[in-house]
């Protein structure tokens, strides 16, 4: 590790002096002794090929090769294999954030052609280069709305993702607003900055949506169901918050993920995250730039409108190489076989009377059996995970284009 450590010892030494220190450890001193870790318990150092074949060890307890039902935000969808080539690559690969136009080209054409992709899906005049994941695209959406309103309460329905939840009631508190939550759309809610609600919801519903009068309309979306359902901009949307997880986005026990918040033009001085726009430069060419916003914005705390300093450009790259290379018509066709094969699997669970509890979904619903936990386990014993768990009783299934013809039999013949 020598060769990697900045200061040699005569360095630290004169640094250490010119503060009147002896040693490294005087620095922590003012520490006390029973709040220090001594011991963090870490195993004795390895080689190179010792690690190797201790991570290979470890990754084989993981069981990948399974048949996966689970939904609930988190999709397993199709990846094209360029995908990762192309993300890769040494250009794209970089924490680096392109305020230098100059030398940034092929990222900032790249935010601009994903911003596009989103505006076309959504419906909405802008859209920003991602945030870090659906949960604080709401949240941050929810403050823009307080912003532009000038009111401080909010409506959120009770049908939105949990975890989205939570980070906006946390958003919330420390931006001392009040979050109420909702069954069914309020037709009017003048006192409200927002009606904030998810379609298809956390339980996979399609909602009916008519725009409530005097208050912003924020839908959240998980963008890859906008391949075949409608943008929210036809429904009353002024603004949509948005996770792109599906699109060519590993599940990767997790993450990443990204998310996006596209509005309404007159409301796009309130958005956080970055822009990239089009212009020409002084021969006439075509040139790309971050714009809209101040630099300030992202490093300087008390100028900006948003503690999102950065993106997840990375990710947007991802999902741009995915509906470039799909097309119009595979992304579609993606929506569309995620649709039939829940579906399919819908109407076999009722004929052997499962009870399900949705009447207009996409690619999740929710079935009500007698023990969540033993109906699960019937289905891992032939590799198959069965849906997320909610309740005793409740659980949300869902299907992509992953699933096949096969994958739905098995599934019905493990709980005969």
């Amino acid at each position: 590790m020598k060769n990697f450590l900045v200061h040699d010892d005569k360095t630290r030494a004169e640094m250490l002096e010119s503060i009147g220190l002896k040693s490294a450890e005087d620095l922590f001193k003012q520490i006390p002794a029973n709040a220090r870790v001594e011991n963090f318990g870490f195993e004795k150092p390895l080689s190179e090929l010792e690690v190797q074949k201790k991570i290979k060890a470890l990754a084989k307890k993981n069981k990948t090769d399974v048949i996966s039902f689970l939904g609930g935000g988190v999709y397993n969808k199709f990846i094209p294999a360029c995908i990762s080539q192309i993300a890769n690559r040494f250009e794209f690969l970089t924490a680096y954030t392109p305020y230098q136009a100059e030398i940034s080209q092929g990222t900032l054409q790249v935010m601009y052609e994903f911003q596009t992709m989103m505006c076309r899906l959504t419906g909405m005049d802008i859209a920003n280069a991602t945030v870090y994941d659906g949960a604080t695209a709401c949240a941050e959406a929810m403050l823009m709305a307080v912003r532009i309103q000038k009111r401080d309460k909010v409506l959120v329905s009770k049908k939105l993702n949990p975890e989205y939840l939570r980070v906006i009631k946390t958003y919330a508190w420390a931006g001392g607003i009040e979050v109420e939550l909702f069954e069914e759309i309020p037709s009017a809610a003048k006192d409200y900055a927002c009606v904030l609600i998810q379609n298809p919801d956390f339980y996979g519903e399609i909602t009916e949506i008519t725009k409530p009068e005097d208050t912003l309309l924020i839908v959240c979306t998980d963008i890859s169901s906008l391949s075949i359902l409608k943008p929210p901009a036809e429904y009353g949307a002024d603004i949509v918050a948005g996770d792109i997880q599906g699109l060519g986005i590993p599940v990767s026990f997790g993450g990443p993920h990204a998310g996006i918040i596209a509005c309404k033009e007159k409301y796009m001085r309130q958005m956080p995250g970055r822009f990239a726009g089009r212009t020409v430069d002084k021969d006439g060419n075509q040139a790309f730039t971050l714009t809209i916003q101040t630099r300030e914005q992202h490093i300087r705390r008390e100028k900006a409108t948003s503690n999102i300093c950065s993106n997840q450009a990375l990710t947007g790259l991802c999902a741009a190489v995915y509906l470039s290379v799909t097309g119009e018509k595979g992304f579609r066709q993606t929506g569309y076989l995620s649709a039939k094969n829940a579906h399919k699997l819908f109407e076999k669970l009722s004929e052997i009377g499962i009870k399900t509890l949705n009447k207009n979904f996409y690619n999740e619903f929710v079935i009500e059996v007698g023990n969540a936990d033993e109906f699960l386990a019937k289905l891992k014993s032939n590799n198959i995970i069965g849906g997320l768990k909610l309740d005793d009783k409740r659980i949300l299934v869902a299907a992509t284009e992953m699933i096949s013809d096969e994958d739905i039999d098995l599934y019905i013949k493990s709980l005969l």
